[in-house]
């Protein structure tokens, strides 16, 4: 049985809690032997929705061997982390930071909490994009990444933030546990596609609808919703009742790419999808759409 302690500081976000967790449950349902704590500094916390949660239990003296220490975030952090609950959650991680065997996990703001007490120091670390500046001032000794959905360097890990969480605990889950388990609880959570260490966290699925035109986000969402299919501009402009001239000029304008640039992008993050899923080359460019891997080849050194 191995311990995961969940350690909850003031203004705890929910779903940086409630997404890794509901993770371990479901793979404790699929045979992982994972036991859940959830501990902290007081018996209660509040939370990012005014729900308050209560019985925790105390900061234990002892970490048992393999256990995880998982940190959520909390919104806003830079309140949050100046309370003194917080405050004594990172005194009591920077005095465990040395235990051998003990794995520590940040979700979104918590890997700041982890960086405080200095188990970053020499390792490679994330957090949420907006929090990137203030993770290098609290951790000058860690080699901070960018856009990365999480990271994992030794016994450290640190995640992007919000539903990150879950990319993060189904790696733990692999890596703990067993592969196929990360892939049921993955399928039960709806989640079809684990991202990996290496995906951005800005995605080709999320990248480019920082707009408010609707016509724009109307087309964004068709291509989104079936990438494989072709997509001609006047077909896709008459589903969005305008022309195709305006159209294309609202996808250079408004996102700052054109809409074959954007619908190849999509198709080459789901080829990637589809090779980490265990497809060939071959199999992957067919299933996102591309004729043949050759194309896709050609259009991926063209997106370079």
């Amino acid at each position: 049985m191995r311990d995961v302690y969940f350690v909850l500081s003031p203004s705890v976000l929910l779903l940086d809690l409630a997404g890794p967790a509901d993770a371990l449950r479901l793979a404790g349902q699929q045979g992982a032997d994972f036991r859940l704590h959830y501990i902290g500094a007081s018996g209660a916390v509040d939370t990012s929705l005014g729900l308050p949660l209560g019985g925790l239990a105390p900061l234990p003296d002892a970490l048992p061997e393999g256990a995880v220490v998982v940190a959520p975030g909390s919104t806003p952090s830079i309140e949050a982390y100046a309370r003194p609950e917080a405050r004594r959650i990172v005194a009591w991680m920077a005095e465990r930071r040395r235990q051998p065997g003990i794995r520590w996990a940040g979700v979104c703001s918590g890997s700041l909490l982890l960086a405080e007490a200095g188990l970053f120091d020499g390792r490679a670390c994330t957090s949420h994009h907006t929090l990137l500046e203030r993770l290098r001032a609290l951790a000058p000794a860690a080699r901070v990444q960018e856009n990365r959905v999480f990271v994992a360097d030794g016994p450290c890990y640190s995640s992007a933030g919000i539903t990150a969480g879950i990319d993060l605990a189904l790696h733990l889950i692999a890596d703990l546990a067993d592969p196929a388990i990360a892939r049921a609880v993955a399928r039960e959570m709806v989640v079809y596609f684990r991202r990996s260490p290496q995906d951005p966290e800005l995605s080709p699925w999320l990248a480019w609808r920082n707009h408010l035109h609707p016509a724009l986000h109307r087309a964004q969402d068709l291509i989104c919703a079936d990438p494989v299919r072709d997509w001609p501009l006047d077909e896709l402009a008459a589903k969005v009742h305008v022309s195709a001239r305006h159209l294309s000029r609202l996808f250079r304008d408004q996102a700052g790419v054109s809409a074959h640039d954007y619908h190849r992008a999509l198709r080459l993050a789901l080829a990637e999808q589809w090779r980490s899923a265990g497809l060939g080359k071959e199999k992957a460019a067919l299933s996102a759409g591309f004729s043949s891997a050759r194309q896709m080849s050609r259009a991926a050194a063209a997106h370079d």
